[in-house]
């Protein structure tokens, strides 16, 4: 086999293997909004596709901000950041969003992208609860019934503007334990606002948690959530109800009571049910985040944007019809001015494209209007490429030269001004990914990965088709 059969199999290798890539891309998007939404709710969307970004798809874009100043004294913020952004990733990856963009942005912020997510609200409230299930022996003295009666007969909150109890509350409260509103209550500062006086110990919390799942009261048909502790953590509950039978075990939600049952017995099975008057969906986002773990630190919204799915179907329209249009006029310039060579070139560009779509499916890029611009521009530098090898072929034609001595010494004098506009692309794009975020960052990638595709297609590939059209000898070159 020789040196040319190698050249053509791996050409023709890479095609069949980039048609595979590119299969369920395809696939996927033949499909109707309404049976793509139905395969993403059962998660059944393949993994190794291409996924179309917030501008092109629509949905809500958020920037949070950690609140640094409640972590735990002994974690780092980057510690905290990182973990943030992994439980976050894990919370929208169980309400069924694939791949979606979660990056850094500074010190304490992070953006989320949520394609397809246009209920603002609902993603807020998926990603922004902090999550944290304790659970806390309810205090049933004198002392705290005497704070619960002050606190309730308060025209306003007994809290501060701080969080702080008011002093007349404060005064009350029995030592060592913590005053909680009730999740069922009615308004801030009326009648019906119910408080707990709990101890502030915690012998047991969320970080213990296995499994957490929605099942429906059986008396009054509401959803609740039942959770399962790990092995340590059905240790430490079975010894703490064993220690504490007769009293009430209140579970905390984000510091909000949501029941306060009795501790009939000793509960060994490492399991218990969050109560409460849910509907079924805010059940179910609770059993997410109460799976994915709570956040070190309470996470704020500071920017909000919701994108309709209109938009994007008309980027996606005008962008198409933009690019059919310069790709036929650029393939239709080249076969005009270059002919034979202009068509080799064509063909490569084809692949060129063909093969960046299937890596950006295979890596599970997430496709946006600049990571679109960057593709743009990467094929522009692969026919520039082809253009300058064509350029230098003339004129070694206008020296009289044979075929067999034009190709190679067009691709040799050539091959420098490729690399150097090529290598210059490249080190842009480096700092643009370093220094840049979000759309920046995929239009970096993007960028990168199309170029060195294209030095593959415009220069190797190229190359290879011309080396095989020399084995029929031919006697004119037509450029």
């Amino acid at each position: 086999m020789t040196k040319l059969h190698w050249k053509m199999g791996l050409i023709l290798g890479l095609l069949v293997l980039s048609i595979y890539l590119l299969y369920p891309t395809v696939e996927w998007y033949t499909k109707t909004n309404d049976e793509r939404g139905k395969l993403e709710l059962a998660r059944m969307r393949p993994k190794k596709i291409l996924t179309l970004g917030l501008d092109l798809r629509g949905g809500t874009h958020m920037l949070l901000e950690l609140e640094a100043d409640k972590l735990n004294k002994k974690e780092t913020l980057n510690d905290a950041m990182s973990r943030a952004i992994e439980i976050i990733r894990n919370r929208i990856d169980q309400y069924g969003v694939g791949e979606t963009p979660i990056s850094r942005q500074g010190d304490r912020w992070i953006a989320v992208d949520l394609p397809g997510v246009s209920n603002a609200q609902e993603a807020e409230n998926l990603i922004g609860k902090t999550a944290l299930l304790e659970f806390h022996l309810e205090n049933s003295g004198e002392g705290a019934q005497a704070a619960i009666a002050k606190a309730e007969s308060l025209d306003g909150s007994p809290f501060d503007k701080d969080g702080n109890l008011v002093p007349e509350v404060a005064k009350l409260m029995p030592k060592g334990t913590g005053l909680y509103k009730a999740a069922d209550n009615g308004e801030e500062g009326g009648s019906r606002v119910k408080y707990y006086v709990l101890d502030t110990t915690v012998p047991v919390t969320g970080a213990y948690l296995e499994n957490a799942r929605v099942e429906t009261d059986r008396q009054f048909g509401y959803p609740n959530i039942n959770f399962t502790f790990n092995k340590e953590g059905g240790k430490l509950f079975d010894t703490f109800t064993g220690a504490n039978v007769g009293k009430n075990l209140a579970i905390v939600l984000d510091g909000v009571v949501h029941s306060a049952p009795v501790i009939k017995s000793r509960i060994s099975g490492g399991s218990g049910v969050i109560e409460g008057t849910f509907t079924l969906e805010e059940a179910r986002n609770l059993a997410i985040v109460l799976r994915a773990g709570a956040l070190p630190a309470p996470v704020k919204i500071i920017e909000k944007r919701v994108v309709g799915p209109g938009l994007g179907e008309d980027s996606i329209r005008k962008g198409l019809g933009s690019s059919v249009i310069g790709f036929l006029l650029v393939v239709v310039f080249m076969l005009f001015y270059y002919k034979g060579g202009g068509f080799i070139a064509d063909v490569a560009l084809v692949l060129n494209f063909v093969i960046l779509l299937a890596a950006l499916s295979y890596f599970s890029a997430t496709l946006t209007l600049p990571g679109i611009a960057g593709m743009i521009l990467s094929l522009a530098m692969a026919i520039d490429a082809n253009v300058l090898i064509l350029e230098r072929m003339r004129e070694e034609m206008h020296l009289s030269k044979p075929v067999a001595m034009v190709i190679p010494t067009g691709y040799d004098k050539a091959w420098s001004a490729i690399l150097d506009s090529n290598m210059t692309t490249w080190i842009a794009a480096v700092f643009l990914f370093q220094f840049g975020s979000g759309p920046v960052k995929g239009f970096a990638v993007t960028l990168t990965i199309g170029l060195l595709i294209g030095m593959f297609t415009s220069v190797f590939v190229t190359r290879a088709f011309y080396e095989f059209w020399l084995t029929s000898n031919p006697k004119e070159l037509s450029i």
